[in-house]
């Protein structure tokens, strides 16, 4: 992987090689053509240099990457809006395209879209940890942080522990000084919400607009925060079902949640040799065969009952008539957790169900060696922050799941709960205790019902530190800005230009018909 200094080429740039722009305070920014991953045509790129120590700011240097997108409109621009994509470990240099999100044109009129690559991500001086996708069982199990920390500083001695959330918001100051800015709105994205918020908390000054979408319980960083997670994707997962269901007309899958369920475990079978050990949805009135009709209450209660243990019962004499089984190798399984939080791509997993995977939807090697990159930078700064204690208590259910089931919506949040995720690795900071309290603004946080990555009840905690107005919004998704939901993409705007919405509720945003 090249350093951040090195850029690709923008597919279809309509501007080749911008002339440097001036800045008021702050180095000339080269701007020229971003990697061929963006694609929005106008999209510019520079690289930056940052301390890679902000206590040490004369001392060694790195690069990271600016993507800037001019408002459409010079004379409707109202100012920059600086976007994170997620994470950490999210690539946020295309955050900005149309794909997932469909960014509102009159957003796109009015603001500069601007994007600073975090730190340790391609184009961003990028981590490098050699070693650490080798890591034995053994010491994934007792010492993965440790392990994964020593194969980082083996190719850059120090970098990794300057990888965190204050030192990227630091970035963003060096950025905003870099492009003349005096003032910056703010789009985060889940951990964006995170950084966002940090960047408001330290430079308050400079901080107009903050929009915190799918905000992330500061008080669960990080231990807590993939424990919270777990049930709440697997209720989640239960909605997927029933609404698959209930277009039965279009997938034919079964007019139950219980019945799409079996399909979608069947299919698992068929990859992996094994049956998933999720539990399956409540039973209901069409899920009882014709000879226990009079008895249908009982019947249901009886599978509502004994469902849980039997898949995980079925799990195990599975695979031990099986040897090597195991649900992990399912991609449907793995596709369906990632899909769940964005209902757009549900009519892709009901096709999934349908017809398996289609043929080339694997993972090329470079995809895989960024996912890689990504894994780990995400370890780096959770393990780098993590605040919340281990639970020694949870340390069975971490070697269970990772070692013998291989149940992917009990794994994460038992690896970082039981501590084993930066087992090795020690904090060296904490993230600065974000508050509101001196912004001008008062920040707008959107926030999903049913959001299995940042559930609506603990996230609630990021509105009571930052003071924001929250947007309560129906559904599940993760993202709730620039999905197609007219209420919360008018109330954002409205916000954006005046600092004000009376918006409190919103529906959940529509499901199209199929995401390409």
């Amino acid at each position: 992987m090249s350093t951040a200094a090195v850029l690709g080429i923008a597919a279809g740039s309509a501007a080749a090689l911008a002339p440097a722009a001036s800045a008021k305070d702050g180095a000339q920014l080269a701007w020229g053509p971003c990697h061929e991953r963006v694609l929005t045509p106008s999209a510019l790129c520079a690289p930056l240099e940052v301390p890679r120590d902000y206590d040490d700011p004369d001392g060694e240097k790195i690069t990271v990457t600016i993507m800037r997108q001019p408002a459409a409109d010079p004379s409707a621009r109202r100012g920059v809006l600086f976007g994170n994509a997620g994470g950490p470990g999210g690539d946020s240099l295309n955050f900005f395209d149309d794909g997932l999100f469909q960014w509102p044109q009159e957003l796109r009129n009015e603001f500069d879209l601007v994007v600073v690559q975090p730190r340790g991500l391609p184009d961003a001086t990028p981590v490098e940890c050699p070693g650490a996708e080798t890591i034995d069982p053994i010491t994934a199990a007792t010492n993965y942080g440790g392990a994964l920390r020593a194969a980082c500083d083996s190719a850059q001695p120090g970098y990794a522990e300057h990888i965190t959330t204050e030192n990227t918001a630091r970035d963003w100051d060096e950025a905003r000084k870099a492009l003349g800015e005096e003032r910056i709105d703010i789009d985060g994205l889940s951990y964006g919400t995170t950084l966002g918020s940090v960047y408001a908390t330290l430079f308050p000054e400079h901080t107009d607009k903050l929009l915190l979408d799918s905000g992330v319980n500061p008080d669960r960083a990080w231990n807590g925060l993939m424990d919270d997670q777990d049930g709440a994707y697997k209720a989640r997962m239960n909605d997927m079902f029933a609404w698959i269901a209930e277009n039965d007309d279009r997938f034919h899958l079964g007019t139950t949640a219980l019945q799409v369920y079996q399909r979608w475990s069947d299919r698992v079978v068929t990859e992996a040799g094994v049956n998933p050990t999720l539990a399956p949805p409540p039973a209901q009135v069409g899920d009882v065969p014709p000879p226990f009709t009079a008895l249908a209450q009982q019947y249901i209660d009886g599978v509502n009952l004994t469902g849980p243990a039997r898949v995980q019962l079925e799990n195990l004499v599975g695979m031990l008539t099986n040897p090597g089984a195991n649900q992990m190798a399912s991609t449907v399984l793995a596709q369906t957790r990632g899909a769940v939080p964005q209902s757009a791509l549900w009519p892709n997993i009901a096709q999934m169900i349908s017809d398996g995977v289609p043929e080339g939807a694997g993972m090329e090697e470079a995809m895989a060696q960024d996912a890689l990159q990504a894994s780990n930078m995400q370890r780096i700064v959770m393990c780098n922050e993590n605040q919340v204690p281990a639970n020694p208590l949870s340390y069975p259910e971490f070697l269970w799941t990772s070692f013998v089931s291989g149940d992917i919506f009990d794994m994460y949040g038992a690896t970082f709960t039981s501590g084993a995720a930066c087992a090795g690795y020690a904090p060296v900071t904490k993230l600065p205790a974000a508050t509101g309290e001196q912004l001008e603004t008062k920040p707008l946080q959107l926030q999903g019902l049913r959001d299995p990555q940042t559930p609506y009840g603990p996230s609630l905690a990021l509105a009571d530190r930052m003071q924001s107005h929250v947007i309560t919004v129906g559904g599940g998704d993760h993202g709730q800005f620039a999905k197609g939901n007219e209420v919360v993409d008018g109330a954002v705007l409205e916000y954006l230009r005046t600092g004000h919405t009376d918006v409190t509720e919103a529906p959940a945003p529509p499901i199209p018909a199929a995401q390409a």
